[in-house]
């Protein structure tokens, strides 16, 4: 049974730091217009609440400059960022960040009142901003969770989203699943705000929200994606059976933690940037046949008032950070691709923006820059806010846009992939005799195993093979729910990043493949994937 439809001017999908910087924005102007926030938990659950390390941002440091934060960017991001987004992130992101404060927010301070800033892999000065030592998230997060309750036209919690409606090539808003019945919402314009996609994979940093649905339902609705082969592997997860894996900020390195293998040798530099160092981190691992390296962090002082929530978490499983070496090993962690977006965050489809995690805004290239992703979500979040606000509802040829708008001025070529269509919500009319979550887990383990820190064709072959037994598992028996809505739209970014991982037959930032070690120039391009078909 489907409801009759509800009407907004906006409608934006998720609530983390994206999608709640743009409804703060757009509720607090004066334009007068109605914005519902949709999320499929409480308000307050998303993957901004995870992030530890802070907000990396030009506060006024002497020694920094936009210009620097801009040069480590594109180093990180291995030839693939946009310079021009990166050049609207480094500019943009101190403003934010101050006007995050005058929401509310508590950054940690010296005692003479500045701002505390920390230094992390990849980051040639200190610039990064935390709350509570490693839970900034979280305090990002409660601030704007509290301005949008007092703000948003409607909150829809524990409401999941099921597909895009689109008529006339134009996005007018999004199917919901509420209380076991289809409801739409209409809407002038959509935003995607739904993060990432951590728990494609089965050791992830990411909480088990984080299933890649605005990044589905996009590829359903054959809006152009890009660079998601690009699945970024946070070195320092907490090897504990725990899921999501406790994530070790980087900030612990930026003060000294040294990584260490099984005969206590530093092997690797711990302020290289995240791909590099969970590539030596693999290596190692399989030079030892071991599952997991050593963070020694015995060597830093007042730990416990530093990181209060690592030491609480690591005190809880009987680890002293103090006395002990911590055992750790790469995790899933951050989507660098996404949706693609121009630089005021319109997609291929009139009337549908991105920001966030589940964007392509051209910011994080290759590999995303430690701390550069709460930054991305205020900055982007905010020019979609102002975009709709000017009522565009078109993208322009600007940023990543420009390779499909205008690729003849494209800075970076791009090849452009099909996708084979994948199970949709509208298919699942199964006889319900499904073991959704023993199909999760076979996929997870699948893509953990087949493409992980480092891929093979061989093992990215056999993850495909997988998936493709899994889907016809799925529409044999599946029902329309909330968890087999979830498992269409896993299998969908996992068929999306393999295919993409396939034809990238290079090594290059997050993408390591065995046959192919070296980054190759004919391959410092992007690949646009599109599902056409059904």
């Amino acid at each position: 049974m489907t409801k009759a439809p509800e009407h907004f001017d906006v409608i934006v999908l998720g609530s983390g730091v994206a999608g709640l910087s743009v409804a703060v924005r757009l509720a607090g102007s004066r334009g007068g217009l109605s914005v519902c926030v949709v999320t499929k938990g409480a308000l307050a659950e998303s993957a901004t609440a995870w992030a530890q390390g802070g907000v990396a941002a030009v506060l006024g440091g002497d020694e920094d400059s936009t210009d620097l934060h801009l040069a480590d960017t594109l180093a990180a991001g291995a030839g693939l960022c946009d310079v021009d987004a990166v050049r609207v992130l480094v500019d943009e992101g101190p403003l934010c960040v101050q006007e995050l404060i005058a929401l509310g927010a508590e950054f940690d301070r010296e005692s003479s009142g500045r701002l505390s800033l920390a230094r992390e892999g990849g980051h040639s000065r200190a610039r990064v901003v935390h709350a509570g030592g490693a839970a900034t998230g979280h305090e990002v997060e409660r601030a704007l969770v509290e301005a949008t309750k007092t703000s948003a036209s409607a909150i829809y919690e524990h409401t999941f989203a099921l597909d895009l409606l689109v008529h006339d090539n134009t996005c007018v808003g999004v199917s919901v699943l509420v209380d076991g019945e289809v409801k739409e919402l209409r809407s002038t314009a959509t935003v995607l705000a739904t993060g990432g996609a951590g728990q494609v994979f089965a050791v992830t940093t990411n909480p088990k929200e984080a299933t890649g649905d605005g990044l589905a339902m996009a590829l359903r609705a054959h809006v152009a994606v890009a660079d998601i082969e690009f699945m970024q592997f946070h070195p320092t997860a907490l090897h504990h059976p725990a899921m999501p894996r406790p994530l070790l900020s980087e900030a612990l390195r930026g003060h000294g933690a040294i990584l260490r293998d099984a005969t206590g040798s530093q092997f690797v530099d711990e302020l290289a940037p995240r791909d590099v160092v969970s590539r030596a981190m693999a290596a190692k691992m399989a030079e030892e046949h071991s599952e997991h390296l050593w963070l020694d962090a015995t060597g830093l002082e007042e730990f416990s008032r530093r990181f209060p929530t690592l030491a609480s978490s690591l005190h809880a499983i009987g680890l002293d950070p103090a006395k002990d070496w911590i055992p750790i090993a790469p995790a899933a962690h951050h989507l660098a691709g996404g949706v693609i977006t121009d630089l005021d965050g319109a997609t291929s489809l009139s009337g549908l923006f991105a920001a966030g995690e589940v964007a392509c805004s051209g910011v994080h290239g290759a590999n995303r820059l430690a701390s550069n992703s709460l930054l991305e979500g205020m900055v982007f979040g905010a020019r979609v806010a102002d975009a709709i606000l000017h009522g565009e509802t078109d993208a322009k040829p600007t940023g990543v846009m420009v390779a499909l708008l205008d690729p003849d001025h494209a800075e970076l070529r791009a090849t452009t992939v099909d996708v084979a269509p994948s199970t949709r919500p509208s298919d699942l009319h199964g006889d319900g005799g499904l073991d959704v979550a023993a199909l999760r887990s076979t996929l997870q383990r699948a893509m953990t195993a087949g493409a992980g820190v480092v891929r093979s064709e061989a093992s990215l072959h056999q993850a495909m093979d997988v998936i493709g037994e899994i889907e016809v598992t799925l529409k044999a028996h599946g029902t329309l729910s909330a968890a087999t809505v979830e498992l269409c739209n896993l299998l969908t970014v996992a068929r999306g990043l393999l295919v993409a991982a396939v034809a990238r037959t290079e090594s290059r930032g997050n993408h390591a493949r065995q046959e192919f070690v070296e980054q190759d120039p004919t391959w410092r391009r992007r690949q646009l994937l599109i599902e056409r078909g059904a």
